[in-house]
Order: structure tokens, then C-alpha cells, then sequence
């Protein structure tokens, strides 16, 4: 039974998992990535933050323990010299309290010494990690931007992608009806065709009718009284109308002037 629910489970998992690929939009998931990697990112470099942060810490209490350590030793070495100045001088009292201060420098010194042994191998140990983290961030920020120069190339294939698809669409519906109340392209070619065929058999009609005949005598008229008019200016400026030329008689000029070429003489 457990098995079988499992099962099921797994079944109902990845089902649900393609339906939510299929409907998903490719652009947001893709900046989802990005930010994820971003946020990793950020993440890596507080962690390495704080490794580095207890390596200048480390440091800083080393050269603390080191500065304590000398002025500690130049203690015990002078409280030294001040017991052996009082054991020259005899005076009993002052040697054994400068002995006694010797005494308690060379025991801090000896706790000072093995201090400063033990924050120089913290201070290594904590150097190492430190280049570790410096290291890990620099690779991880070469990752990311090897990812955001591929976001930028696959958004623009994206686009492509798109734009492509909307193309295949528009192409598509230039063949094939998109539905009952659109029609598609052929539709409405045949009916501006249709129209067209229909505007000029009307045009043929109109011109064998009455009123193209009058139109023509009007257009007749008009032409004879600019003649008329053409002529009487001519007259007034003493200017005599050109010959009319026919076709003829352009053949016989012609000819006129192929004899002439002719006979030079």
C-alpha cells in the first residue's frame, strides 16, 4: 500500500510539475534563476565576510598578545636587575619582593608565550579559510556573470522565438479561415475582386448611355469655341494659324527630304 501511494505520489508530482512547465512563462522562470543564483551569491559573500572578519580579529589579537608579551618580558627582566641590584646592596627585603615580581613576570611571560604560539596557528588556520572564501566568492561571481551574459542571449532567443511564432500565426491565417466572424484573406480578396468586376461592367454600361453622348457633344463644343477664340486672338496679332499637319503629308516631307539628301547639287 505504501508503495502504490508512493507511487502515486511521484505520478501526480511530475504531472503537475509538466502542466505548470507547459503554462509557465519561459522569461519569468528564467529571471527566477537568476535571482536565485543572485541570492546565492549574496549569501556566499556575507559567509566569506565573516571568515574573513575573524581572520583580521585573529590578527588583531595576536599583535595585542605580542605587545603584552614585550612589555612583559622588559618587566621581568628589569625587576631582575632591580633583585640584583638590592642583593648587591643587601638590602634582604627589596630582593625578595623584586625576586617575587621576577618571579610572577616570568610566569605571565611563560602564559603570554604559549598565547602568542596559539593565536599564530588561529591566525594561520583562519588566513588559510580567509583565501578559501576570497577564492570561492571570486569564482562564484565569475559564475553568476557567465549566467547573466547567458540570460541576455537566451531573452533574445526568446524573443526571436516569439516574434517567429507570431509569424507562423499571421502566415497561417493568410490561408485558413480564423473563424465565423472573421473572414480571411481569400474571403475578402474574391469580394474586392467582386466589386471591382462589378464597378467596371457598370462604367462599360454608363458609357454607351445617353448622358455619355452628351458629355461627348459638350466636350465637342468646348473644344470648337477655343478654337473659335484661338482665332480671333491670332487674327488680332496678325499671326496666321498653323497648316495642320495629316499623315500624309509628314510622308511627303519625309520624302522631300530624303531626295534632297539625295542630290546634293
Amino acid at each position: 500500500m505504501f508503495k502504490l501511494l508512493s507511487r502515486a505520489w511521484k505520478y501526480l508530482t511530475a504531472a503537475l510539475t509538466g502542466k505548470f512547465d507547459e503554462v509557465a512563462d519561459p522569461k519569468v522562470q528564467l529571471e527566477q534563476a537568476i535571482a536565485d543564483s543572485q541570492d546565492q551569491h549574496r549569501r556566499l559573500k556575507e559567509q566569506a565576510a565573516n571568515v574573513i572578519a575573524n581572520q583580521k580579529q585573529t590578527e588583531l589579537r595576536l599583535n595585542r598578545t605580542m605587545d603584552e608579551l614585550e612589555k612583559v618580558n622588559r618587566s621581568a627582566r628589569q625587576a631582575v636587575v632591580m633583585a640584583a641590584e638590592a642583593e648587591q646592596a643587601g638590602d634582604t627585603k627589596k630582593l625578595t619582593e623584586y625576586t617575587s615580581a621576577a618571579e610572577s613576570f616570568a610566569n605571565r611571560l611563560i602564559a603570554l608565550e604559549q598565547d602568542v604560539e596559539s593565536l599564530k596557528e588561529l591566525h594561520l588556520q583562519a588566513a588559510q579559510a580567509a583565501d578559501q572564501a576570497k577564492a570561492a566568492v571570486a569564482q562564484n561571481a565569475t559564475v553568476l556573470q557567465k549566467r547573466l551574459s547567458e540570460r541576455q542571449k537566451l531573452l533574445s532567443q526568446l524573443d526571436q522565438a516569439k516574434m517567429q511564432e507570431q509569424v507562423n500565426t499571421a502566415m497561417a491565417s493568410l490561408s485558413e479561415s480564423v473563424g465565423q466572424d472573421v473572414p480571411s484573406l481569400a474571403e475578402v480578396r474574391d469580394k474586392i475582386e467582386t466589386r471591382y468586376a462589378r464597378a467596371r461592367g457598370m462604367a462599360e454600361l454608363s458609357g454607351d448611355s445617353v448622358e455619355s453622348r452628351m458629355l461627348e457633344v459638350e466636350q465637342a463644343t468646348m473644344h470648337s469655341e477655343a478654337q473659335a477664340r484661338l482665332s480671333q486672338i491670332r487674327g488680332q496679332l496678325g499671326i496666321e494659324a498653323p497648316r495642320p499637319t495629316s499623315p500624309a503629308d509628314s510622308t511627303e516631307a519625309a520624302a522631300g527630304e530624303a531626295a534632297a539628301e539625295g542630290n546634293p547639287s
